[in-house]
């Protein structure tokens, strides 16, 4: 599972510094893959099968990340990102068969983009 850690965040890491810059990217990256996939005419296109097949590793990659010892997150959190990794597991799975939508996919990727860019700062007059 390492190895796929590592390849996944490979080369986004060499150009940031942080672990939630990491993801942020990462996240990015694979959500704009799914955008992509889903304006194509045709879903089995190779690349389209590649973006919800990297969007599944990447949540699985967090999932057994939330399920370590050592991740510091609040216990409530960890549980909610494991519950939407298993979510969207379920998701690629349809989504493989045919009876999917990758918009769903994106859906999730767009809100925890958004969770992770945090409240937006307030401006003191």
């Amino acid at each position: 599972m390492q190895a796929l850690a590592q390849q996944a965040y490979g080369n986004v890491q060499q150009r940031t510094a942080g672990d939630k810059e990491i993801e942020v990217a990462l996240i990015k990256q694979i959500t704009s893959a799914l955008e992509n996939a889903l304006e194509s005419d045709e879903f089995t296109s190779a690349s389209a099968v590649d973006a919800v097949s990297r969007n599944l590793q990447m949540w699985t990659i967090f999932a057994t990340d939330l399920a370590g010892a050592d991740n510091p997150l609040p216990e409530e959190a960890k549980a909610s990102l494991i519950s939407i990794a298993g979510y969207v597991r379920r998701e690629t799975m349809k989504i493989l068969s045919g009876e999917g939508d990758i918009s769903d996919l994106i859906e999730v990727n767009r809100n925890i983009l958004t969770s992770l860019a945090g409240p937006e700062p307030r401006v003191v007059k």
